[in-house]
């Protein structure tokens, strides 16, 4: 057995802690008749309407089918649209219907409640002190991934998916 490392088992940690809130996002994401996946689209369109469908499944790092059939589910509900793209007429823009507005606000308030129940009786300032170190690991992955794919295309996606 390999002695117990503090890195491994941090690893481990965060990896039990993201897969678990996955999980729980899941259970109450359908309480709105929607996944965590479809969640997760609808706040990154939110935040960067008018994306291609190609660009945002490189930024959610999904297989363009896999996005395609989660867009295919929203656009039946009515929470999103493809519109043309005036620049390339084979790709389309996505953008969030009016009515998506409304589900975004409670998802918003449910992603509060989620996180609260998650972090309950850790302290403010501790929080605010593990955001500060999670970035620097994530800004620490970030630079690693883009050396070893500096001057290609996959650095470019690096930067924008996890940016």
């Amino acid at each position: 057995m390999l002695p117990r490392s503090l890195n491994r088992e941090f690893g481990f940690i965060l990896n039990d802690v993201a897969r678990m809130l996955r999980t729980y996002a899941d259970q109450k994401a359908s309480q709105f008749g929607i996944t965590r996946a479809q969640w997760v689209v609808l706040v990154r369109l939110d935040r960067f309407e008018g994306l291609k469908q190609a660009e945002l499944a490189e930024m959610l790092d999904l297989q363009p089918i896999t996005l395609t059939r989660l867009l295919d589910r929203l656009a039946e509900c009515g929470l999103v649209e493809r519109r043309p793209d005036p620049g390339d007429r084979r790709a389309k823009l996505l953008y969030l219907t009016p009515a998506a507005r409304p589900l975004l606000e409670r998802l918003g308030d449910l992603g509060e409640e989620l996180m609260g129940t998650a972090l309950a009786g850790v302290a403010r300032e501790h929080v605010e002190m593990m955001v500060a170190r999670l970035a620097t690991v994530k800004e620490n992955l970030r630079q690693a991934i883009q050396q070893k794919h500096a001057g290609s295309a996959v650095a470019a996606a690096a930067e924008q998916r996890y940016g």
